[in-house]
């Protein structure tokens, strides 16, 4: 076993057992930093001196209270120790939103793994689906800490653009189901996504969905009403019908956390002039649904804390599922938009891979990705979608996980999947040097 010099902190890095994933290929530790932050660790016994710093997606809501997270996510991403790359990630300080907050416990972990092992010889980070977005901001936010970054399936939009069909969906839901609140229960704005002192479970907002659309019964037992409504919503939205659970549950409990917990009751939300269709009675969607316009110091707020600005002086490798039902592939054009709009496009490689789920995606592709990633920092050589498919059949004789990477593909933009704001549309996104002079104001941004 490879022993770490001692850490200052009484509370790690010790050793631990890996998941079973990495066990015979690494040694693993777990810690918890000066904030609270539990972290996980891992050094392969044929390490090839480069470390992944990971970014974990969510936010989970509940404050963890253990390494356990981390661990999980070294076995979902096992491939990159199993392909020589030192790890460590962290579970962050606290449940809920943050992506600043996830940002510092991120490069916590890096931190900690360089005082228990030496600075590694390049360092990558990596983030999926929400980490996607804190990975892009961390070497936004620490420009000279890394080599390169790999963000998979990541939400590129920003919290402030990225979660604007999960407030249609809480809109058009309502104006369909009308049990989210019950006429008979205390009414709230639905930017609230749920009262604070509500007591409804995962469970119970499931069993309103199933009283609304009936999407668990079979299409055959749903009362002609219940698929209407269904089908509407789906049409309105653009949501997937596997993914409407998770969806309406995020823009329920989630914008909860952010609105209740994060910004003090105020509103970062609008959806004022945006023009819904594809019901069966459009005209009378439109006259019905809630309308409201955000709080501008909310939206400021919310737009510091996670929007992107695009100053990246790092290679940067994107991959991301055609089809993914969570994080659209259109976060994608998002995310172009704002690196060309830096003038940072031409460290910017998107690759595409026709899967269709969004937690996790072949490790066939994740070491095409990582080692492109790996050979452009160390050689110079930029590679392309094709390069990335072309290399990804040598790992797969490995993983056997399948090649998926379609190189000709290009996405949408992202206003073709998600109603744009014509009033009040969007803040825009904010220059690297605005966002240098705000940091330094008392009251910006999202508390720790």
């Amino acid at each position: 076993m490879l022993a770490p010099v001692p850490a200052s902190a009484s509370t790690g890095p010790t050793p631990t057992a890996c998941p079973a994933s990495v066990a015979e290929v690494a040694d693993c530790w777990t810690g918890q930093d000066a904030t609270g932050a539990f972290y996980a660790m891992a050094v392969p016994h044929q390490w090839n001196g480069d470390l992944v710093v990971h970014a974990h997606g969510g936010p989970d809501l509940a404050d963890p209270t253990d390494a356990s997270r981390s661990l999980d996510d070294l076995d979902r991403w096992s491939v990159m120790p199993r392909e020589g790359y030192a790890w460590v990630g962290s579970a962050y300080r606290r449940g809920g939103f943050g992506t600043r907050m996830a940002v510092a416990d991120t490069e916590g972990a890096r931190l900690a793994f360089e005082a228990a092992f030496g600075e590694p010889e390049r360092t990558f980070a990596h983030g999926q689906s929400w980490g996607g977005d804190v990975a892009a901001k961390l070497v936004e936010v620490h420009p000279t800490s890394y080599d390169g970054v790999l963000l998979t399936n990541g939400v590129l939009a920003g919290a402030s653009r990225g979660y604007d069909y999960r407030v249609d969906l809480r809109v058009v839901y309502q104006y369909y189901c009308g049990n989210h609140p019950r006429p008979s229960e205390p009414q709230y704005p639905l930017w609230q996504g749920l009262r604070a002192d509500s007591t409804m479970t995962s469970t119970g907002l499931r069993a309103r969905l199933q009283e609304c659309t009936g999407i668990e019964s079979a299409p055959a037992d749903r009362t002609p009403l219940q698929q209407r409504n269904l089908d509407d919503i789906l049409a309105v939205t653009h949501v997937p019908e596997r993914t409407l659970s998770s969806h309406l549950s995020f823009a329920t409990f989630t914008f909860r956390d952010i609105v209740t917990k994060r910004l003090g009751g105020r509103n970062p939300f609008g959806n004022l002039g945006v023009r819904y269709s594809g019901s069966h009675d459009d005209r009378a969607l439109n006259r019905g649904v809630e309308r409201f316009v955000p709080n501008l110091r909310a939206k400021r707020d919310l737009t510091w804390d996670s929007d992107l600005t695009g100053a990246v002086r790092v290679p940067t490798v994107t991959l991301h599922a055609i089809d993914d039902p969570t994080a659209f592939v259109e976060h994608e054009s998002a995310y172009r938009a704002t690196r060309q709009g830096a003038g940072t496009a031409d460290d910017l490689v998107q690759v595409f891979t026709a899967e269709s789920e969004h937690s996790s995606l072949s490790n066939s592709g994740y070491a095409a990705a990582m080692h492109a990633l790996d050979t452009w920092v160390t050689t110079g050589e930029k590679p392309t979608p094709a390069s990335v498919a072309a290399s990804c059949p040598d790992y797969d004789a490995t993983y056997a996980t399948g090649c998926f990477i379609d190189p000709a593909f290009t996405p949408s933009s992202y206003d073709s999947r998600v109603n744009a704001r014509p009033l009040g549309r969007h803040w825009p996104t904010m220059p690297a040097w605005l966002e240098r002079a705000w940091s330094h104001v008392p009251g910006i941004g999202i508390a720790p």
